[in-house]
Order: structure tokens, then sequence, then C-alpha cells
């Protein structure tokens, strides 16, 4: 039982870190984006992107 216990705290622990630094990501990708005129970055680019969709998109076909 102490095997498992430990099996499952380092895969917490590797999960923590992939989760830390797909949050480092996404902050310095918004970073970039807010820099190169997306006002409000990530929010923005999405905005941007289902316009974009929706424009292309035939009447009445869903995202």
């Amino acid at each position: 039982m102490k095997v498992d216990q430990d099996k499952l705290l380092k895969k917490i622990a590797k999960l923590e870190s992939m989760c830390d630094q797909l949050q480092a990501e996404m902050k310095y990708l918004d970073q970039l984006l807010v820099k190169v005129g997306f006002e409000e970055g990530l929010k923005t680019l999405k905005a941007a992107a289902i316009e974009l969709i929706d424009k292309k998109r035939p009447p009445g076909e869903e995202l």
C-alpha cells in the first residue's frame, strides 16, 4: 500500500509541475499577444478567431 501511495504522490507532483509550466506558458503567450496588438491577449485572440470562423461558416452550421 505504501508503494501505491508513493506512486500517487509522484504522479501528483508531476501533474503539479506540468500545470505550473502550462500556466507560465499561457501567461507568456498572453503577454506576447498584448504586445502585438491583441488588447486583452488570449481573450481578444479567441474572440477574433471565433469571428473569423463565423464569417467563413455557411449559414446554419455550428462551431
